[in-house]
Order: structure tokens, then C-alpha cells, then sequence
């Protein structure tokens, strides 16, 4: 099985990094506490059911996670900086300008860092698709849901 790789930055892969051992030693055990209260106390009752229930929910969300994130950190790709040239890429910054607005500086990531409302946009959206393989000064057509538009791009870094 062939599994596309995760394109993250060095930072994006220590922040998940972080949160799988989070929910591996700290969020596990409190579920499986929960649980274990839930079925303690389990008089029978309909409340009891409702909060087993809502355990055993939370604990396979919680391992549902924790398998999420072991396969994204085992198939990650480490976007380099000093790898970075002219041309842009997963982890260039760039600062690109429609006809008559303001600048825009977006860095391009992979889509599970993607947060646009930071400036972080995925290679796989229609901008980061459309700006991979241009330099500084290329005007680009970016084909969107809502119909295309031009960018010019003032700056690569």
C-alpha cells in the first residue's frame, strides 16, 4: 500500500509529535479513568449507559487520534528551508498582489498545517497548486471554486 507523504515543517512535526505523546500518557489515562468510573458506578440506570456510552466514545475518538497521528508522522516529509530557492515550494514564503489590492504573504505547507487564516495555505488548494514551480515577478492564473483570478508574485523567500 502506497500512502502519500505529509508535508510538514519542522515546527508542524514537534506540534504533533506533542500532542500524540499527550494523548499517548496523559488523555488515555484519563478516558480510561473515566471509563472505569462510568462502569463502576453503573447502577443500571439510563444515566449510567449515557456515561459509559460517552466514555467508550471519547476513548476510540482518543485512539482514533493516536492512529491518525502515527501515520502522519510516519509518512512525514521534513520541508527543509536552506532547501528553498527562487522557485516556490512546500515551505516558501511568498508574497504575491491582485490588481489593485493589498499584498498578501502566505507560506506554503502541507495540508495538515494549513491555516489560512495565518497565512498558512496547503500546496493541494487551488493558490498553493497554482503558485508551486513560479518565481518573483511571474504573474499566475489561479483556477478557484468561484472562477479564476491573477496574482503577481513580488516576493519568494
Amino acid at each position: 500500500m502506497t500512502t502519500t507523504p505529509t508535508y510538514l515543517t519542522k515546527e508542524g512535526y514537534e506540534k504533533l509529535l506533542e500532542e500524540l505523546e499527550y494523548l499517548r500518557t496523559v488523555r488515555r489515562q484519563e478516558v480510561a479513568e473515566r471509563l472505569r468510573e462510568a462502569l463502576e458506578d453503573g447502577d443500571d440506570g439510563v444515566d449510567a449507559d449515557a456515561e459509559c456510552d460517552a466514555a467508550r466514545n471519547e476513548q476510540a475518538f482518543v485512539e482514533g487520534r493516536i492512529q491518525e497521528l502515527e501515520l502522519l508522522l510516519a509518512n512525514a516529509h521534513l520541508i527543509e528551508k536552506e532547501q528553498l530557492g527562487d522557485e516556490i515550494q512546500i515551505g516558501s514564503t511568498v508574497t504575491i498582489q491582485e490588481d489593485g489590492a493589498e499584498p498578501e504573504v502566505y507560506t506554503i505547507v502541507g495540508a495538515v498545517e494549513a491555516d489560512p487564516v495565518h497565512g498558512r495555505i496547503s500546496n493541494e488548494s487551488p493558490l498553493g497548486k497554482a503558485l508551486l514551480g513560479h518565481k518573483r515577478g511571474d504573474q499566475v492564473t489561479v483556477q478557484a471554486p468561484n472562477g479564476s483570478f491573477t496574482v503577481k508574485i513580488i516576493k519568494v523567500e
